[in-house]
């Protein structure tokens, strides 16, 4: 850093009405000083601009140049001022720089000043600095933002060391169960920025049912069934021991039934829109099931999913015997699975990401780099770090940092 007595670094700052040319015409003048540009940052809400330059100059020409800003910010009708910045000042910024940075996302159906004010309150009593806020989803007309599908998400960048990380996050997940609302921490790595696979559970995240139910109550087993499911996915039970008993019930059941089920399976609001903007961004994609095979391959075809591994139903004479062939696909091996696939990918495992509800996702989820839970059970949401459950599927796509105009 020159620490000549004729340096002079001064912060200026514009606001008002925005329109083309502002930042051109004031870079411009600049320009013809050879100013130096030590830092720049520019955001626009709502037709208003924000912009701030640091700049480094000599005492010579600093006075005509501010002389010229001020004449031209007049002209362009916006807000110009000066602040000067001391050499300490400056190095003191500059030192912050290798410290931390986290993304924190905040997502919902709407988004209030309390949650926001929850929000910044953490992260200032952990010590951490917003740099920068961006809004992730579309401007919403009036009106819309209380439709039932409406969405709303804001993106806070933060820079630091927070004093206890896993205490910011259980604060976290404590305030988005008060205000209803979700929030994402991540922290902004390379891996963050170049995820490359992501892998999903099928039932109750994929489709809002559990197909072995739909199964069992064209069975006429739907009360035993279910009771085993629910246990099973609280943890309270195995999952092998839950997918053989559940199995065993089906014996008999006719294989067109699969079929119609197949045909007629809820899916999960924002599942299409997920699919379509993953894979314009080159996304590998997975389902990783505790549930058929027959019904990923349906989803698989319907949605362009690159790998389906879930558990196949032994069928002879058209009918369900009770059984099923291979090994069942477990917690265990949904996380084996996840590891697998990576590997033939050639994908490190901090690229990747997990999706589901259930207890018998939980392996997969602290495997992956990013591992949400989706509308899940309550043991499982208290586990993960990331957590969704205020909107649809699409709302993967906000914590991995897409925009709307991206998306949509």
């Amino acid at each position: 850093m020159d620490k000549n007595i004729n340096t002079e670094l001064i912060l200026i700052n514009i606001s008002g009405q925005d329109h083309p040319g502002v930042t051109w015409a004031l870079s411009e003048i600049l320009a013809r000083y050879d100013a130096g540009i030590l830092d720049i940052g520019q955001a626009d809400i709502h037709h208003t601009l924000s912009l701030g330059i640091l700049i480094k100059t000599s005492s010579d020409v600093s006075g005509n140049i501010m002389k010229e800003l001020l004449f031209k910010a007049t002209e362009l009708n916006v807000n110009i001022r000066f602040s000067p910045i001391s050499v300490s000042e400056y190095e003191k910024w500059v030192g912050r720089q290798g410290k931390n940075r986290w993304i924190i996302t905040l997502l919902g159906r709407r988004l209030t000043a309390r949650q926001i004010a929850s929000v910044s309150e953490e992260i200032s009593r952990q010590g951490l600095n917003i740099d920068a806020i961006q809004r992730l989803t579309g401007r919403m007309p009036l009106g819309l933002e209380e439709q039932p599908k409406s969405k709303s998400c804001v993106e806070f960048s933060v820079r630091g060391n927070p004093g206890d990380v896993h205490e910011m996050q259980r604060r976290f997940m404590q305030l988005s169960q008060e205000d209803e609302f979700d929030i994402s921490v991540q922290q902004d790595t390379l891996y963050r920025r170049c995820r490359r696979l992501i892998c999903f559970d099928m039932d109750s995240t994929l489709i809002e049912t559990e197909v072995i139910d739909e199964l069992a109550e064209r069975a006429g087993v739907g009360d035993k069934v279910r009771a085993i499911t629910e246990r099973a996915m609280r943890g309270e039970i195995d999952f092998c021991q839950s997918f053989t008993e559940r199995v065993a019930l089906l014996k008999g059941l006719d294989e067109s039934v699969m079929q119609d089920i197949a045909q007629n399976l809820p899916i999960t609001e924002g599942v299409d829109r997920m699919m379509q903007v993953l894979k314009r961004a080159g996304y590998k994609t997975a389902i990783l099931s505790g549930g058929f095979t027959y019904f990923g391959n349906y989803l698989k075809q319907r949605f362009g999913f690159d790998y389906v591994y879930a558990n196949e139903l032994e069928i002879e004479d058209g009918k369900l015997t009770g059984r099923y062939v291979g090994d069942v696909v477990d917690g265990r091996r949904k996380a084996e699975l996840l590891k697998l696939i990576a590997q033939v990918e050639n994908v490190n495992i901090a690229q990747t990401i997990a999706v589901g509800d259930g207890a018998n996702d939980l392996p997969m989820l602290g495997t992956a780099g990013l591992g949400i839970a989706f509308h899940a059970k309550p043991k499982v949401k208290a586990t993960a770090d990331q957590s969704i459950s205020t909107i649809g599927l699409d709302g993967v796509l906000y914590f991995l940092g897409f925009k709307d105009s991206f998306i949509n």
